[in-house]
């Protein structure tokens, strides 16, 4: 898709796609920021499926996107056969965009790879989340067995700030060692990249975020905010607390959260 700025609000003026990956159409709930709900009709993914989605930002757009629902990554089939999701995102100079998804959950045995890249140029301005859970705790299912490939990363006019990969065996000793998972199924991380992030909005979010179970750091103009845990819940509420502080200070406007978040 192809967002493009006016002189009154940012339209959606591009858009392509393929299977059953659609976008449901723009919504303005604060005058000329453009909203727009990624949709997935089927709920999930299942051996072979690869979702990609495509963002160009164009200079001065404004633009926030999101999902519907949790997003599912079921148990592979007899094969082993990779699904996953792709997701790429090129803001132009002084652009502002969000990437804020709801949750992924991988099943038990799934073969998942997920994959963000983040392009900005000059002063674009983003902010972004990814928040996973291991299996379906609440059902009792563990991810004792399965495979999660993670990717992470964010440019700057060409310059790599931030590079994050995590390989996961569902067996694996990570997921209980202190220096991986800790034994917990849900971890989550926000990122922001632009102005504002200074000393005073690290020490508001320490503040607000209970810890061990978030942390806080900035490095290379990038901020990061994650939760390590087994609450879902918790995650979201703190990520989305985090979020109300960062919006102001990178995008300078207060968190208007999309109503599909509350259906």
């Amino acid at each position: 898709m192809r967002l493009e700025a006016d002189r009154e609000r940012t339209r959606l003026k591009g858009l392509e796609f393929a299977g059953p990956l659609r976008i449901q159409r723009p919504f303005y709930p604060e005058g000329g920021v453009c909203h727009l709900y990624v949709l997935h009709p089927p709920g999930g993914l299942v051996s072979g499926d690869r979702l990609a989605i495509s963002v160009h930002a164009g200079a001065g757009s404004q633009s926030l996107l999101t999902t519907p629902s949790a997003g599912k990554i079921y148990g592979r089939d007899s094969d082993g056969v990779a699904q996953g999701q792709s997701v790429f995102l090129q803001l132009a100079d002084n652009a502002g965009c969000e990437w804020l998804p709801q949750e992924t959950i991988v099943y038990r045995d799934a073969n998942a790879v997920l994959d963000t890249r983040i392009e900005l140029s000059g002063d674009a301005r983003f902010i972004g989340w990814d928040l996973v859970c291991l299996g379906r705790p609440a059902a009792g299912e563990t991810f004792d067995a399965g495979r999660l490939s993670q990717a992470i990363r964010l440019w700057r006019d060409g310059r790599l700030l931030l590079n994050e990969r995590l390989q996961l065996e569902g067996g694996d000793s990570l997921r209980h060692s202190r220096v991986g998972l800790a034994g917990h199924c849900v971890f989550g991380t926000l990122l922001a990249s632009g102005p504002g992030l200074g000393d005073e909005l690290i020490m508001q979010l320490r503040e607000v975020l209970p810890t061990p179970d978030f942390t806080v750091t900035e490095r290379l103009g990038v901020l990061l905010v994650r939760y390590l845990g087994s609450d879902m819940s918790a995650c979201r509420g703190g990520l989305w607390r985090a979020w109300a502080l960062i919006r102001p200070a990178v995008l300078a406007r207060p968190a208007c959260i999309p109503r599909i978040w509350l259906t």
